[in-house]
């Protein structure tokens, strides 16, 4: 590991006792100690009980390549190009728009334990404290330019929503354009980028990232309300290699087809999933409000809004939907 080696050896949430984790990894105890301190810049909490040694309490699930894989289906196995799961990264987006500048071919897909520079929409910050969350993006190329991509963020919402209905997690629902919702609060959100011709061959990186087990500690600087799945599951939330696997089984043939497609067959399940359907709602845009009721979306995924003026189409970019108080 980057920062310690000791996080494989105290991610089965069992006790180890200093000498045993020496012994282990051929350090001397001062080495040990002083890598169990650094944990505490992962954003993990290590419990030390005299006499017992040292554990993380609950333990974590680290990524790993075969228990991803053998989950996948057979559609999405051969459209997988490449899986990276890396420890620490500044943004999984950021990795594979590196890759897609040095030639990475589509089906690229990188994950990773944690990121140093996470982000979302509108240059948010993504907080990404390590092993507890899933940071995912993936690769594909199109050769219709940018138009033909329009909804696409809302697909991969639906996906994400399949997926984990897949895994047992239901009552979920989106918020136009990126969110996933759970119980009111955000549980995840998409985030698109784009390299290439935006009026021809292009590469989009679908970046999506899910609240498994969010330390509260780390969560002080989320601005709204949040929820992650070890709440919404009565802390038994679905292995986070299970969930890797569960959502690219779903955005692996999604990329593929969309270009196809387009947004059509994904319009009436956004619809039925719509958290603010028929609601009083703001839109935000810099400086920028805009009131009206929102009354789903159009063939290509525009919001409609309903105001004094009558129904008019809103599309995404850096604007930002809120319930009207």
């Amino acid at each position: 590991m980057p920062n310690t080696t000791l996080v494989p050896l105290l991610a089965d949430g069992e006790f180890h006792s200093g000498q045993a984790l020496a012994d282990a990894l051929g350090l001397s105890r001062t080495a040990i100690w002083k890598q169990l301190n650094r944990l505490q810049s992962l954003g993990l909490e290590v419990e030390s009980v005299k006499g017992r040694g040292y554990r993380i309490p609950g333990g974590i699930e680290l990524l790993d390549q075969s228990r991803t894989r053998d989950r996948l289906e057979p559609h999405a196995r051969q459209l997988l190009h490449e899986l990276q799961l890396l420890e620490t990264v500044d943004s999984t987006n950021a990795e594979v728009l590196r890759r897609i500048a040095a030639g990475s071919a589509p089906g690229l897909v990188c994950s990773a334990e944690q990121q140093t520079a996470g982000r979302g929409r509108r240059g948010r910050q993504w907080v990404s404290p390590f092993a507890r969350n899933i940071y995912l993006s993936l690769c594909w190329e199109y050769h219709q330019g940018a138009t033909a991509l329009e909804g696409l963020s809302l697909a991969v919402g639906v996906a994400v929503v399949r997926a984990l209905r897949g895994l047992g997690v239901d009552g979920l629902q989106l918020k136009w354009p990126n969110d996933v919702l759970a119980q009111g609060a955000k549980l995840g959100g998409v985030l698109l980028e784009m390299a290439g011709d935006a009026a021809g061959r292009c590469q989009v990186v679908i970046g999506v990232g899910i609240n498994v087990a969010m330390p509260p500690a780390a969560a002080n600087t989320i601005d709204q309300a949040w929820i992650d799945l070890t709440r919404l599951c009565d802390g038994s939330p679905p292995g986070r290699n299970a969930l890797l696997a569960a959502l690219l089984n779903e955005l692996l043939p999604l990329a593929a087809s969309f270009g196809d497609t387009g947004f059509a067959p994904w319009r009436a399940p956004w619809i039925a999933l719509d958290a603010y359907a028929d609601t009083p709602v703001v839109l935000h845009s810099g400086e920028q409000r805009q009131a009206g009721v929102a009354r789903g979306v159009d063939e290509r995924g525009a919001l409609l809004l309903e105001t004094t003026t009558g129904v008019q189409p809103v599309y995404g970019g850096e604007i930002s939907l809120r319930a009207a108080s």
